[in-house]
């Protein structure tokens, strides 16, 4: 597979410089590698988004792909993967679609652990609808629903998913391409729920990248991925440093395996 044949005739309506555009290379670039090395096939790759300004990448991949309703998201894949096992299930989110409205479909995932992957653009605030707090935004965070600040905290998203059982928990920044591009290799590659939080500034309503670019730092090589313990304490290091990485690896039979007796 090459690059002209992942794009699409869509024009591309994100705003100029979104950090969407990062992902969208990314992930081409993550599939063009994949296919041509045999470890997936075009045919058998099913992308599904969900509402909020992710939700356009769906648009410009010319892959099988499904829209689904707002917080819906994460039935729809399930749902396609038990009919279908053989089928390569790549889902695009926002935190507001996956961390507020899809909360609870995004638990029971990973608890079940399906063989699905779950990409989560995150940029802490509802931006389609023009700059909302929504669960992942800072105390004090000023928008459109919260004019004088925010006055609640926001919950940490990694550490949630560890505990509901996600045997692939992950971290990247949607403007370092070839690390998001790295890590959505290993989460395609993994079998079982893989889940992969991607800092992604919105440049409109909560432009971030300052903040980031002075905290963000890579898990370093000889961190063991299979620790769980060790990943619940590095997904809590955000005050002085947010680490980007694979946090946490592990092997267990999914729920299509066993819904199947595979």
């Amino acid at each position: 597979m090459q690059q002209s044949e992942l794009t699409t005739k869509a024009k591309i309506t994100w705003c100029p410089g979104c950090t969407n555009s990062a992902i969208l290379v990314a992930f081409r670039q993550a599939i063009i590698e994949l296919t041509q090395s045999g470890k997936i096939k075009p045919e058998n790759i099913a992308v599904f988004a969900g509402i909020g300004c992710h939700g356009k990448i769906a648009d410009y991949l010319n892959l099988n792909s499904f829209t689904a309703l707002h917080g819906r998201l994460i039935p729809t894949m399930t749902g396609a993967k038990c009919a279908n096992p053989n089928l390569s299930i790549i889902g695009f989110s926002g935190d507001g679609d996956s961390y507020s409205e899809g909360l609870e479909h995004l638990i029971h995932a990973a608890k079940r652990n399906s063989d699905i992957n779950l990409f989560t653009h995150d940029n802490e605030v509802f931006a389609l609808t023009t700059g909302q707090a929504d669960a992942l935004s800072p105390k004090g965070f000023k928008g459109k629903s919260t004019p004088f600040g925010s006055i609640e905290e926001p919950f940490n998203p990694l550490l949630l998913l560890l505990s509901a059982g996600a045997t692939f928990v992950a971290r990247a920044y949607a403007p370092d391409i070839e690390g998001t591009k790295r890590i959505m290799q290993a989460a395609v590659e993994h079998k079982g729920f893989s889940y992969v939080d991607i800092i992604q500034p919105c440049l409109t309503f909560a432009d971030t990248r300052n903040y980031f670019k002075e905290k963000i730092y890579w898990l370093e090589e000889s961190y063991q991925k299979n620790d769980l313990k060790a990943a619940i304490d590095k997904v809590q290091q955000k005050e002085e440093k947010i680490l980007l990485g694979v946090f946490y690896e592990a092997e267990k039979p999914t729920f299509e395996e066993m819904l199947h007796g595979l």
